[in-house]
């Protein structure tokens, strides 16, 4: 009889537990990242109407904070630049975290340039209390990145135990313009950077053959996918439609892949033989997420 008494008590002390368990978690996992905030600010050449997920929300500049999560911002010319390129791209806010986007508007994409920048924790720890880390993407890839006039490599690129403070960050190709930016790196975080470089418009045979180049395409009546930036630097390839398909491949930022089909939230690519665009894996067709990736006709 006390047995079954005392089994009785272990039960239940087991539940409430496990109550309690399910209660930390839904208070300081869910609850508390759906109140993160972070903030984000946004300037272009020239002025711009601020859209984000199909709403305007304002004209560049533009500084407010944000809920944390993804979101599709999309920056249309003002007034009387017409002949001005838009621009629209996937962003994200980081709890207690600028995200900073500067566009510079040309009459095309090629002769646009620009930078995001946002900061997260790293996912490990530093091997010094004083450094960080910076990670930077390019369009187009390949660019030499130059940290305080110390080149560094080429893009894309993680730059490793970075002394926290004030640096900065240049982004060169030749033919095109040169970016450079002042930035801040705290101890134990990573400054995620993306930067677009514009077309130097003295440089006219470059600007010839990137012409044929899209003309060709055109003739071939082919559609190609775009992948683009994300936090990664590269895409899973799954071999179905599915997040639980298995991965066939990674797929590097900025290349493009001949389209296949189309289903919801995924594009089927065919592999187009350039073995650079792949990070690891071989194939001949697989699934890539259209969140990340954009079809291009």
């Amino acid at each position: 009889m006390t047995g079954g008494i005392m089994k009785s008590k272990l039960v239940l002390l087991l539940i409430l537990i496990l109550l309690f368990a399910g209660f930390v978690c839904v208070r300081y996992f869910i609850l508390d990242k759906q109140s993160a905030y972070g903030k984000l600010k946004i300037i272009s050449s020239p002025m711009t109407s601020v859209f984000i997920n199909n709403m305007v929300i304002g004209k560049t500049p533009y500084e407010d904070k944000y809920k944390v999560g993804e979101y599709l911002l999309k920056l249309i010319p003002e007034g009387t630049a017409t002949e001005t390129a838009s621009w629209n791209g996937k962003i994200n806010v980081y709890k207690n975290a600028l995200t900073y986007v500067n566009r510079e508007l040309g009459s095309s994409d090629i002769f646009s340039a620009g930078e995001i920048f946002t900061t997260q924790k790293m996912s490990t720890a530093p091997k010094n209390s004083n450094y960080g880390e910076i990670y930077v993407e390019t369009e187009p890839q390949g660019a030499i990145v130059t940290l305080d006039n110390d080149e560094k490599g080429v893009a894309p690129l993680v730059l490793q135990d970075v002394l926290r403070g004030d640096h900065e960050l240049s982004i060169f190709m030749p033919g095109f313009f040169r970016r450079s930016q002042k930035i801040n790196v705290d101890s134990g975080y990573r400054v995620n950077s993306s930067f677009k470089l514009a077309l130097d418009q003295s440089q006219k045979q470059l600007i010839k053959d990137l012409e044929k180049e899209a003309t060709g395409a055109a003739k071939n009546g082919k559609i190609y996918v775009t992948i683009n930036n994300n936090p990664q630097g590269w895409l899973r390839v799954r071999a179905d439609a599915s997040v639980e398909a298995t991965e066939e491949a990674k797929v590097k930022v900025g290349e493009k892949y001949e389209f296949l089909e189309e289903k919801p939230s995924w594009f089927r690519i065919k592999f187009n033989g350039n073995k650079d665009g792949v990070v690891s894996g071989e194939f001949v067709d697989g699934w890539v997420s259209s969140e990340y990736s954009t079809k291009e006709e």
